[in-house]
């Protein structure tokens, strides 16, 4: 009776596991793609929402809702979702009560990630330059350059060894300051020329992805996303579903 009784307790532990576990795996997390665009408005946005919905239906891991609806970002809006990626540009017809929702989605333990012109945004919200780690000035190189890995141990840029060569738009930054965020890639000066006009950055640190901490929250940003064949370039899916997972603690 005794060993009857272990054989039946051991057969429902692994129903439970069994009910558990499928239901987990149903579990996917929201995310908000927003590309609206307030100033320049790349070609490969709609390309890009595709891409972003694949990788959350590939994964299993995410449903992405791609929006340009800025009325999305509410403390109401943002409710059903566990991270916001930002593809935007120039200042967002938000009010400064959505402003303070997305600030508080973020500081209460939610994800954030910005995509390329992300730094490009909200010039006059000096908030949201502090969140994301600094905002756009200018773009001396659009060229194969080297990116080095500068930890290869985050999510994000785990799969991308010690560097690697891309071909994208790359940004500088001003309102940067390493101090503050804590940077993945960087460009290798040494592939570039630093003689270009428009070179703003003597001290030729030139940041292409980072992440922070925001009150319990993580924000990530890549300044890479430009061009079609990146988005189409597996590094790059493999980085932002790596930045996804971290941000939403998956």
């Amino acid at each position: 009776m005794k060993k009857l009784f272990c054989l039946s307790l051991c057969a429902l532990f692994a129903l439970c596991q069994s009910q558990y576990g499928r239901t987990a795996a149903a579990v996917k997390h929201k995310v908000l793609y927003l590309t609206h665009s307030a100033g320049y408005k790349h070609e490969v946005l709609p390309l890009s929402e595709q891409i972003m919905k694949q990788l959350g239906e590939d994964s299993k891991l995410f449903d992405v809702t791609a929006s340009q609806d800025c009325s999305l970002i509410s403390r109401e809006g943002l409710k059903p979702f566990s991270a916001v990626v930002f593809y935007t540009s120039g200042e967002l017809p938000i009010s400064e009560e959505q402003k303070a929702a997305l600030m508080d989605f973020i500081k209460s333990g939610k994800g954030f990630i910005g995509i390329h012109s992300a730094t490009d945004t909200f010039y006059k919200w000096a908030e949201f330059g502090e969140m994301i780690g600094g905002y756009f000035d200018g773009h001396p190189w659009h060229e194969k350059v080297n990116v080095r890995v500068e930890n290869p141990d985050h999510p994000a840029t785990e799969h991308l060894g010690a560097s690697f060569e891309i071909t994208d738009e790359i940004y500088q930054f001003k309102n940067f300051s390493r101090e503050r965020v804590n940077v993945l890639l960087s460009l290798d000066p040494g592939s570039v020329d630093l003689t270009k006009p428009g070179v703003k950055r003597a001290d030729k640190d030139f940041a292409l992805a980072w992440w922070r901490d925001y009150g319990r929250g993580r924000v990530f940003y890549t300044a890479l996303g430009h061009r079609p064949d990146v988005w189409q370039d597996a590094r790059f899916q493999k980085l932002l579903l790596g930045a996804l997972r971290w941000a939403t603690k998956s």
